[in-house]
């Protein structure tokens, strides 16, 4: 019976650096994920593990290469990793790897404040014919207290939801942008993108969640020649507005309950290709 896609790999490597230089320590706490792709047909058919790198090997290279070369800028961390699996490894025909950074706010010069929920994110993706590699952030929340709204949008018999053309506009958004070359830099890019990505967010007059990640990744395609494509997932934290006429009030759009579940989705790709010729 012939097996089909197969990977492994090791998750979940917590690793701490600190990089100690005269007067000032810099924090990076990071999650690394490591995947296999390749000819390990022997060991799931036969059981014969003699092309099997185990994933404790894997856990102890991320540390050895941390030491050995730091982590400063984890798109490059990937990179190291991804290279040295794919060339001790004859078996594997691509390695993934990919990493989380938790943030720290600095509090003096050794002493750090742990941020939000944000992480910055690295994959890289290592075949032996390519690379490619991949920034972005993961669960920054971000909200606009006006200059949104969402109307004209198709009803059927169950449409129950009202037109607005002032509401919150509230997302933890999640973000993705592809480098068109595996060279970098690497360095104070991935700062800047962020920032487009929140000037575009708060300048946007939205008619949609659709409408605001599209100018959004546009904005930064269009502010960082580097990138060749940006995905993002937004999902619509919804701010509901209370009635507040049960209690002899109105409520001017000052009083919102939020809600967690159920949320919108809304995800899609922005491509250089694809952005719109009149933009």
């Amino acid at each position: 019976m012939p097996l089909g896609a197969n990977s492994y790999g090791k998750s979940g490597v917590r690793l701490v650096r600190i990089a100690r230089r005269e007067g000032r320590h810099d924090v990076q706490d990071l999650t690394v994920a490591v995947r296999f792709e390749g000819d390990f047909a022997a060991a799931h058919v036969a059981g014969d593990n003699a092309d099997v790198l185990p994933t404790d090997t894997m856990k102890n290279t991320v540390y050895a290469l941390a030491k050995d070369r730091g982590a400063e800028e984890i798109e490059e961390f990937a990179l190291a990793l991804s290279n040295h699996f794919l060339g001790n490894n004859p078996p594997a025909s691509r390695v993934d790897v990919a990493i989380e950074e938790s943030l720290w706010n600095r509090l003096g010069w050794t002493a750090f404040e742990g941020s939000s929920n944000e992480r910055r994110t690295a994959r890289v993706s290592r075949s032996r014919s390519g690379v490619a590699v991949e920034s972005g952030l993961k669960d920054l929340l971000i909200l606009k207290s006006t200059h949104s709204g969402f109307s004209g949008f198709k009803r059927d018999a169950y449409t129950t939801l009202k037109e607005t053309t002032d509401r919150i506009l509230a997302t933890s958004l999640t973000a993705a942008w592809s480098h068109a070359s595996p060279a970098g830099p690497f360095a104070g890019s991935w700062g800047a993108v962020r920032r487009t990505l929140l000037d575009a967010f708060a300048a946007h007059e939205s008619l949609s969640v659709q409408h605001t990640l599209y100018a959004m990744g546009e904005a930064a395609l269009d502010g960082h020649p580097g990138l060749s494509e940006i995905r993002l997932t937004m999902p619509n934290k919804h701010h509901l507005l209370v009635d507040l006429s049960p209690f002899g009030r109105k409520n001017e759009h000052e009083v919102f309950v939020a809600t967690e579940e159920p949320y919108g989705l809304i995800e899609a790709t922005v491509t250089r290709n694809a952005q719109r010729s009149d933009s």
